[in-house]
């Protein structure tokens, strides 16, 4: 076999580009951009256009929506607080978001909402950081009172962008929670709900503080919640395809769309916008132990928190649940969950046990793997609406990996 450098062979990184290529070629993926990190080589492609029908090509510095891929950066604001002090894992949120005190709990799931209990306990710090606050997406029962109340509210972005943050805390103080704070994992809206968290600690932005303590140490300059008018024509348009046909729909274009202006709620378990080399550099400091150069982001402890399983076995039945929903399509079988990620905790591919990270209704993806040194970074503009985006993504998943030099 021929060889490149330390991290992946040249014959491995050329079956890599073949199998990206034949699924752009396939008419299913407009475009994509990918980029894999190991022992200090890094190796990008960038192949298909812009839009369906043509135009631009893909670039490695095009902007693409994150979506829950999001959530793995997103969180690393809460980390810098508990850092600090500012925050601790087992204090009530009641101080700073007091619209959570004083909860009441379904009896059941699918109760009615004004079939409740008392909740057992205050919400804490550490089951917003884990999703178990006691509310949040379940993909596997939209119907129940709980979930429709939630999209009626508009508290998850899926229907129609989210309102302001102390609007949105109103709404969902109006709401019982789901389950026993702690009880049980719930996808998603912890992660913005640790927005709201740090903004009313810090006295900032959500998005001012990940800025000035997270992007730019890292240098992430084209990361953030919006895409400035001078940029917007490195932004593609995100497609949802019909799940029937795979006709390409228009869910955002660029221009005029959801990410050309500042949003009224900025979301971390979705909202973002980023390229590859900005978020290679997020997770190669998570592969470093929290530093970046000479600086430090984040303590050592803060990440091995965010890179541990912290969900009991039942707990993580929930989470395996919404992997085998079909709008999952099987993706990220990980077995565990931590702070804003998945924590594989089983071998069940070629990925190593530990390899953390997530993945996005957008068609993105990004893991980090310490065992092989490894960083993986998938970005197109094609949503899961349809299983072309999930082929794509366990196909890098699996070139990726077969890559790898000794």
């Amino acid at each position: 076999m021929s060889k490149g450098n330390r991290g992946f062979s040249t014959t491995g990184l050329r079956r890599m580009r073949d199998v990206l290529t034949r699924h752009v070629e396939s008419g299913r993926i407009p475009g994509l951009v990918a980029l894999v990190s190991r022992d200090g080589e890094t190796h990008v492609e960038a192949i298909g256009t812009m839009r369906h029908d043509g135009g631009a090509p893909m670039r490695r510095d095009t902007i693409f929506r994150m979506a829950s891929t999001s959530k793995p950066l997103g969180v690393s604001a809460g980390m810098v607080l508990l850092d600090e002090c500012r925050l601790r894992l087992d204090d009530s949120v009641e101080p700073w978001l007091p619209e959570l005190a004083d909860r009441r709990v379904l009896k059941r799931p699918d109760s009615p909402l004004d079939e409740t209990v008392p909740a057992d306990r205050a919400i804490t710090v550490r089951d917003v950081l884990t999703c178990r606050f006691g509310l949040g997406v379940d993909l596997t029962r939209p119907d129940t009172p709980v979930q429709a109340a939630l999209q009626e509210l508009e508290l998850t972005g899926q229907a129609a962008p989210m309102p302001a943050p102390d609007e949105w805390m109103r709404r969902l103080g109006t709401l019982p929670l789901s389950h026993q704070p702690g009880e049980h994992w719930q996808y998603h809206l912890g992660c913005d709900l640790l927005g709201v968290l740090v903004a009313r600690v810090t006295g900032q932005t959500y998005e001012t503080f990940l800025r000035e303590r997270v992007f730019t140490p890292l240098g992430m300059r084209d990361t953030g919640f919006h895409v400035p008018a001078g940029d917007i024509d490195r932004l593609p348009p995100a497609y949802a395809p019909d799940p029937r046909t795979g006709e390409f729909i228009v869910w955002d274009e660029p221009v005029g769309g959801r990410y050309s202006a500042p949003p009224a709620f900025t979301a971390g378990g979705g909202g973002m916008v980023s390229t590859v080399d900005d978020y290679h550099a997020y997770f190669r400091m998570l592969l470093n132990q929290g530093t970046h150069g000479n600086e430090r982001i984040l303590s050592r402890p803060a990440v091995a928190l965010m890179t541990t399983n912290h969900l009991t076995p039942a707990q993580s039945a929930a989470r395996d649940a919404l992997i085998d929903h079909p709008v999952a399509f099987g993706l990220s079988r990980h077995g565990g969950w931590g702070l804003g990620m998945a924590v594989r905790t089983h071998r069940s591919d070629y990925a190593s046990v530990g390899q953390f990270g997530w993945d996005g209704g957008t068609g993105t993806t990004t893991h980090a793997d310490p065992e092989q040194r490894l960083v993986g970074i998938l970005l197109t503009q094609t949503g899961m609406s349809t299983a072309d985006s999930p082929r794509l993504i366990r196909d890098f998943w699996t070139m990726t990996y077969q890559a790898i030099n000794a």
